[in-house]
């Protein structure tokens, strides 16, 4: 196989530019590295490529998922859990999904910005409970980088009176919508907290940036650079040192390393040609995401690392875990044959639900946050479906009866618009010896890399999580006078919990931790096998709390980078 060999040799080469990649660049340039980033899709610009201001009837689809676009053809990711010519398998018996998005910037284009730091319990938590295990550093360590990640980026939210959800650095939050006052209402009835959002969209101008204008389109990425995505906030100031040097279209296969151990760069395949190429580096970071990280580094076998590289002791690829999921829709005839008014907002929801329960009294040992959807969005494909399952009693006491055709159709719709709320939980999955990934020794993809397997299970804890949150979900539409529109799911259906990598939260495979024995990484991110070769992305998570990944992603990356910077600085790497 002929390869081409790039003569220059780069300080830092970064795997991937999302969240993680981004914010290594960024730190890493404007420390005066010279750095080249490699991305598997192509450039893309949120001024130029944007599909914000698109409406649905554009489309003959009107804003359809598509194969290449899975969450609509307007949003802003470009793949889903199924990739042309990119495969991946699961064991016999097991369900996972794993989502790609092949873009500048990866899945922060399309994210829902919802921006939630990790409490002092949530990096302790095997002290607390005995169960999985506790991160090697504490909030302490990781408070300074949360706080500069929101100074950096901006953040909206409250701090709030609970121990494990740590103040920020707000800008101030948006007013309530209507329908989420009357969920907020009905759900402080019941003890559950609702409280200001923390997304980081911006209130108020920031850092250069302008304030959000409300158009509501958050997924489809932000043409006015509003809220947080990779190309919007990091991507710009590290180009502008001109020590960043973009490569796109590079389907990293593996990285290399010398006659020492270290890293001497990164092999990969250039889409556009199809020939295979080597950029040549002193240092590598891994940003590609959890699973490709742990993808790349399984397969990047050599002499010193027969294994893979930072896996001597067979770590990398165990205690893979996702956010747990599931959700509930309501009817709620008060809500039905409302006047037009201002729901004026980001693309996220303004309130939100923090855990607010003691897991000792109940019968499973991790909590959950419930996300909250409603209102008089933009019309669009599948609107309204199952019109016919709406139910409840009129205002007058008439047995409610929507469905038929033609002009009664169009009146109920009409009358029913922006009548139903939702309810969706993400709760932490505690890592267990049944789900893991490694590399399926019989199947490559189209660029001749060999693909991973996924083993995925969840234990009893996830489903008794799962039950909760079904109960208190249909208890909150029945205390607002309304009707769930599905029946309650049973404990075969294991109370509708999502499979494996549906909530797009996967995490945790190349662990970071104080034993070579049991982690890939030290607390600095840094392989225990190789001294030069870095992990900033989700795969160092030690536990999946119940909050979103990616403000910690932000967070410990820059933590990763800083600490990178003062190693070269020092000459120790």
């Amino acid at each position: 196989m002929q390869i081409i060999r790039n003569r220059r040799i780069y300080d830092v080469a970064i795997i991937g530019s999302g969240a993680g990649g981004g914010m290594a660049a960024k730190v890493l340039t404007e420390a005066g590295a010279d750095v080249v980033m490699l991305e598997a899709g192509p450039m893309w610009d949120p001024v130029k490529d944007s599909y914000m201001f698109r409406w649905n009837y554009d489309s003959p689809r009107r804003g359809a998922a598509i194969p290449t676009q899975q969450f609509g053809e307007y949003d802003a990711a470009f793949g889903g859990w199924t990739l042309d010519g990119e495969p991946y398998t699961t064991a016999a018996g097991d369900d996972f999904f794993w989502f790609r998005s092949r873009m500048l910037g990866g899945r922060t284009n399309h994210w829902g910005r919802i921006s939630l730091r990790f409490g002092p319990d949530d990096f302790q938590r095997k002290s607390i409970d005995g169960l999985g295990d506790n991160w090697p550093i504490t909030y302490e360590d990781m408070k300074p980088w949360y706080d500069e990640t929101d100074r950096l980026i901006g953040i909206f939210g409250t701090n709030l009176p609970f121990r494990n959800e740590p103040d920020g650095i707000f800008l101030p939050p948006p007013k309530p919508r209507c329908y989420e006052l009357l969920i907020q209402q009905a759900s402080e009835k019941l003890g559950v907290p609702c409280v200001p959002s923390r997304l980081s969209i911006l209130t108020r101008p920031h850092n250069g940036r302008a304030a959000c204008h409300y158009c509501g389109q958050c997924n489809r990425g932000c043409a006015t650079h509003s809220n947080f995505s990779s190309p919007s906030v990091l991507i710009p100031p590290a180009m502008k040192t001109g020590r960043l040097t973009i490569v796109a279209n590079a389907m990293a296969r593996e990285v290399t390393v010398d006659e020492n151990g270290l890293a001497s760069g990164v092999s990969y395949i250039d889409k556009n040609t199809v020939r295979d190429n080597h950029v040549r580096a002193r240092i590598v970071v891994l940003a590609a995401s959890a699973c490709e990280t742990a993808r790349i580094l399984l397969n990047s076998k050599s002499p010193k690392f027969p294994q893979g590289l930072a896996n001597s002791t067979g770590i990398v690829g165990k205690y893979l875990t996702d956010s747990t999921g599931t959700g509930v829709t309501g009817f709620i005839p008060k809500m039905m044959d409302n006047h037009p008014h201002n729901e004026d907002g980001t693309g996220g929801a303004h309130l939100y639900m923090p855990w607010w329960i003691d897991n000792r009294k109940l019968d499973f040992p991790r909590g959950y946050h419930i996300e909250i959807g409603g209102g008089r969005r933009m019309p669009g494909a599948g609107f309204l479906g199952n019109i016919h399952a709406y139910t409840g009693v009129e205002a007058s006491g008439t047995p409610i009866a929507f469905g038929g055709y033609g002009a009664s159709l169009k009146r109920d719709y009409r009358r029913v618009y922006g009548s139903t709320v939702s309810f969706a939980g993400r709760g932490e999955m505690i890592p267990n010896p049944d789900s893991w990934m490694e590399i399926d020794p019989r199947v490559v993809d189209k660029w001749g890399i060999p693909v991973p397997r996924f083993h995925f299970k969840w234990s009893d804890y996830e489903i008794k999580q799962a039950k909760h949150m079904q109960e208190t979900f249909r208890a909150i539409i029945h205390e607002m006078g309304g009707t769930p529109l599905s029946p309650m799911p049973t404990a075969q259906q294991n109370y509708d919990l999502a499979p494996g990598g549906r909530i797009i939260h996967e995490i945790g495979v190349v662990r970071m931790g104080n034993d070579p024995n049991t982690s890939a990484l030290n607390k600095y991110c840094q392989a225990h096998d190789a001294k030069t070769v870095f992990v900033a992305d989700g795969a160092p998570f030690v536990s999946q709390p119940d909050k979103n990944c990616t403000w910690t992603i932000l967070a410990l990356a820059m933590r990763t980078a800083n600490y990178i910077a003062e190693q070269r600085k020092a000459g120790a790497i």
